[in-house]
Formats: C-alpha cells, structure tokens, sequence
C-alpha cells in the first residue's frame, strides 16, 4: 500500500502517466494449439488410430516412432519456440543455401534498369519514382503492393524535457497516430532511429557562421579542435516512412488518373494530412527525402565506414544506381556487408508492467554502438478495429464461461487479456487509433568480435527497458532491410 501511494503522489506532482502495453494473445486456435500443432498432432493422432484398427498393440508399437515424433515436434520447445515452429525456417534456410541465394555480390560490368534500386534479394525489385510536385522519392514495392515516402523530422531530447510536458508530447503523438488509421489507405508507418557516425559538418557549418575567424591562436585552437571532434561524434536521425496500400487505395488511384501517377497523388494527400499532423504535434518536419537523401541512406546502411564522407562532401554518393551493397553475405544469426558486421534484434515482448514514456531511453541513448531502431505500425481502421474488439470479448467471455462449466480456475493472465480487450475498447470510443506494433533493431560493427559485444550491451539494455529480445535467425538479410532502411517492409 506505501508503494501505491508514493506512485500516485508522484504522479500528480509531475503530471505523467504509467501506461501499459496489451498482452500477446496466446490462446491458439483449438485448446492453446497453434495450427501447426495441430496439424502435426492430427498426424499423431491418425497414425495411432489406423495402428490399432488395422494391426493392433503390434501395428502400434511398429508406428510409435511416427507418433512420438509427431508429439515432440508439437510441445518440444528449442530457442522459445516449438520444433515444429522451426520447421519452415530452416526449410527456407536450406533451400537459399542450396540455390546459392545468401551471397550478393554486384553486377559491375552489367547496368541496372533505370528507376530501381541497387538492393540484394527481394529488394531489387523496388523502383523508385519521384514526384514532379513535391520532388519526393516515391518507392514502389510491387510484391507488397506499396507506394512508400519517407519523412525526415527532427525533435528536442525527449528525456531532457519536465514531465508536465512529456505527457503533453505523448497526447499529441497518439493524435498523429489516429490520424494514420482514419482514411484506411495506410497500409503501415515506421518509425526509424538510427545512430549515425557524425562527420563533424554541423561543427563545421556553426563555426562558419558564428566563429570568428581572425587568425589568432583562439581561433586557430578551436578550428583544430572541432576538425579532431567532428569524426569521433554521432548523431541520430529520425525518419517516419508512410506506405501506400495501392489495393484498398485502388479507387482513388483511378479516380486520381490511374498507374503510378495517381497513387502518387493519392499519397500526397496523404503526406500533407501527415505533415499537418506532425506539425501539430511540434515536430518539426525537415522535408520529404529525395531520391539523392534515400540513396545516401541505404548507401550509409550497407557500408557504414562512408558515411562520414557522404556528409561532408553532398556531391557523390546521391545516385540511387550505387547506392546498395556491393557485397553481402548472410549466416545463420548475422550479415556480412561491404564494411560492417550486422546482427538484427526482434522486440518479442513489450513491458508486462506499467511503464512511463521514455522507457526505450536505455537503447535509443546507448552511446558508441551504431544502431538502428524501427517501429513498425500497422494500422487498423476504426470499424475493423471495432469488430476485432467485439470478437475478442465473445471469444473470452464464452471461454470463461467454459471453463466455469469445466469448474477450472480463471487465472490472472487470463482477467489481464480481458482487462486490456476492455481498455482498446475505451480508448476507440475515445477517438484513438488501433495500431499492431513490431519493433527491429539492427547493430552495427566493424568486426565479428564488436557486433558480439555490441549486441550483448544492446540486449542489456533492452532488460533495463523491461523488453525481452531475441536475435532473429535464418533470415537475417530480410530482417535487416526492415530495421535498417527506412522502405517501411516487413519480414
């Protein structure tokens, strides 16, 4: 009880309030069983019934090796999921590996289709096109069947602000995000963070405008100074990618002209309702990137050790021909690329307790470790959003009505899942937005050693901010142009 009050006492002083994510459903599709626990369970399950109507114990016992293995591979848990789980990933590994699809390496001598993207796997069929209007890259993911444009933003230290306004900064925020489910037309929205090296040209640029430079030995000092600083710093940058759904946009777009063109004019509706909205939230919106800011970007991502030099020097680098990996080579729990060692990270389980705004603080702030952080949101709209909510409450309504019957015990994980049904509910009626989160973050070193002990600091820090991870394995290149590019993917 002490505890609970000094909580509200200091909730009130500082005007901040805890929040809660929403449990994972785990419930499964019959009896907590995943489909393809089921499937393997039938397996069983026919074997032991055609043994002992065709044979009996003798047929039996010749088949329990079918049965038995069909069990082990429903409940055996290995790396936190069930064998059977593991299955279609390492199917997919072996059948990359022998296809020889885990090594990229660049055509030099043969050009590239004007418009596309100079990205390895699925990613070379992305095409790019710029608006003649706003001068933004457009990219066009025809297997997603996307139209994506990517906003830079920029924002004071979050961490550094009172709480007062804080909690003023999340409200606003949730209105930027219920603005993304109200038109249907967003098929998803990443946030992406990274933490850059800096090449020292913001120093440079603040020096020429405000030094004075008269040759003395001040001046001569503190040149030197920030000439020596610049390279050692990093920056971070902030990004927010908004994807086009061209099939549920599909009769705007020919109510617009049709083809690209008009899903390029619907995506600029878009992108002025979002403008207006981070606006209203006081970010501050630097400008939808170019095609040449894109292309230093994923140049930046696959060959890190340029990326200094692409910032001081804005007139190489801006072509979208050259700006993928010129080679990559993917294992089993890490990718190799033209200078850097990568390993990609999964947010498999958000706080279970309440938490304040900022928690995130300890990975977003880790300093010397070269990251990149992607929120992944995909939006619902409000009416599917309602019927989703409906069909949970009858589903676990009717569940403890069952297990009533049955004279189980309702547990407290169970009285949580129906608390949080409860509470999405509350906030739809309240004018939120429904969004599904995924979080990736991808880390970055020069070597094998590094990135290990980058990624251990990194899943250290995601302890201290309540959040279990786990290191994505078996494909770790897609996973990687999902966290570390800002082209609003998923794996």
């Amino acid at each position: 009880m002490p505890s609970q009050q000094n909580a509200s006492a200091v909730e009130v002083e500082f005007g901040l309030r805890a929040v809660q994510f929403s449990r994972l459903t785990r419930r499964g599709i019959l009896l907590g069983l995943s489909l393809p626990q089921l499937i393997v369970l039938a397996i069983g399950v026919l074997s032991i019934v055609g043994a002992l109507y065709a044979g009996g114990g003798m047929l039996l016992a010749w088949t329990a090796p079918v049965w038995v293995f069909c069990a082990a591979l429903a409940w055996t848990p290995v790396g936190g999921r069930k064998l059977i789980e593991w299955v279609p990933v390492t199917a997919r590994w072996l059948s990359r590996t022998a296809a020889r699809q885990r090594s990229f390496r660049r055509r030099i001598m043969k050009p590239r289709p004007a418009g596309t993207l100079a990205l390895p796997g699925d990613a070379a069929a992305l095409r790019e096109w710029e608006d003649p209007e706003t001068g933004a890259a457009m990219i066009h993911d025809p297997h997603a069947q996307t139209l994506t444009a990517i906003v830079g933003v920029s924002h004071p230290a979050f961490v550094l602000l009172d709480p007062g306004e804080q909690e003023r900064r999340v409200a606003t925020w949730g209105r930027v995000l219920a603005t993304t489910c109200r038109s249907g037309r967003i098929g998803r929205l990443q946030i992406c963070e990274r933490t850059l090296p800096d090449g020292g040209s913001g120093l440079v640029e603040w020096w020429r405008r405000h030094g004075r430079h008269d040759g003395s030995w001040t001046s001569t000092v503190y040149q030197e100074l920030i000439d020596r600083a610049g390279p050692a710093g990093e920056r971070h940058a902030t990004t927010i990618s908004l994807a086009l759904d061209l099939r549920t946009s599909a009769r705007q777009i020919r109510t617009s002209g049709g083809g690209i063109k008009g899903a390029a004019a619907v995506l600029r509706q878009e992108m002025t309702t979002v403008t207006s909205a981070l606006r209203a939230a006081e970010l501050t919106v630097t400008g939808w990137l170019t095609p040449a800011e894109v292309a230093v970007i994923l140049r930046a991502a696959y060959d890190p050790a340029t990326a200094a030099a692409l910032e001081r020097h804005t007139e190489i680098g801006r072509s979208l021909a050259t700006a993928g990996p010129v080679a990559v080579t993917e294992a089993w729990d890490r990718l190799r690329s033209d200078s850097a060692h990568h390993a990609v990270l999964w947010i498999s389980e958000w706080p279970r307790s309440q938490v304040y705004p900022g928690f995130l603080a300890p990975v977003l702030l880790s300093s010397g470790i070269q990251r990149s952080f992607s929120l992944i949101c995909t939006p619902i709209r409000s009416d599917q959003a309602a019927r989703d909510i409906r069909k949970k409450k009858t589903e676990l309504i009717s569940d403890a009505a069952q297990r009533t019957k049955m004279g189980q015990i309702e547990d407290a994980s169970q009285t949580a899942e129906y608390g949080d049904v409860l509470q999405q509910e509350a906030d739809l009626t309240a004018g939120h937005g429904v969004l599904r989160y995924t979080g990736l973050i991808s880390i970055t070193a020069p070597t094998s050693d590094e990135l290990d002990t980058a990624v251990a600091a990194i899943e250290q820090a995601a302890i201290q901010a309540s959040c279990e991870t786990r290191r994505l394995v078996g494909q770790q290149a897609q996973a990687f142009t999902v966290a570390a590019l800002p082209l609003c993917r998923t794996v």
